[in-house]
């Protein structure tokens, strides 16, 4: 991530424990929700949340998986995040600056959750994370993209770039949800649907 970014980032964190109002404004309370819902098992061992911020994601995590390692490239994010998942065991934080520092000798990953991330990279780094995504998806493993779609001066990718970069890796996709505000997609090696996986159908 370029220099301009890092600064941006820095700053917005260093002005505020919540720059995005993540915690109390009800989109995105709600967004979480959706995302989370959106995952075809109730349970996982190890989840990977690149671009973690202030770890409200993270936290909801938690519950849902054995292990989760969140990370993110600004200190000040970490801090705030280490603030707020620090009472949890299961919870490991990293700085990371993707896609040089994916974490490659972590093991496999059988749910990684891309949130709010993939627009700030180029077009090559983009590519990058989604081969590593490839990489460290285990056999049984769940991908997630979930991306604002309006336009913003720090994007450097449009939202449909992104997802095209993952969707290119030829997995099974399970969910495409759509809204004016964003979009949340879902692709798991396992392609059957959650009454299938319970055989219901």
């Amino acid at each position: 991530m370029s220099g301009g970014r890092r600064s941006y980032f820095d700053a917005l964190y260093a002005g505020s424990e919540d720059p995005y109002a993540v915690r109390h404004r009800w989109y995105e309370i709600r967004k979480r929700a959706v995302l989370l819902a959106a995952l075809p098992r109730a349970r996982y061992r190890r989840a990977y949340e690149p671009g973690c911020g202030t770890g409200e994601l993270t936290q909801a995590l938690s519950q849902r998986c054995d292990h989760v390692l969140a990370s993110d490239f600004s200190p000040h994010a970490l801090e705030i995040a280490r603030r707020s998942t620090g009472s949890l065991a299961n919870v490991r934080l990293e700085r990371h600056a993707l896609p040089a520092e994916w974490p490659r000798d972590a093991g496999g990953f059988d749910l990684i959750v891309l949130s709010e991330l993939g627009y700030f990279l180029q077009r090559d780094e983009m590519r990058r994370v989604a081969g590593c995504c490839g990489e460290s998806l285990d056999a049984d493993g769940t991908l997630v993209a979930c991306d604002w779609r309006a336009d913003f001066a720090q994007r450097s990718l449009s939202t449909h770039e992104v997802h095209a970069a993952l969707s290119a890796l030829g997995l099974p996709r399970l969910v495409f949800h759509e809204e004016d505000d964003f979009v949340l997609q879902v692709w798991a090696r396992d392609g059957r649907s959650v009454a299938e996986r319970e055989g219901i159908r």
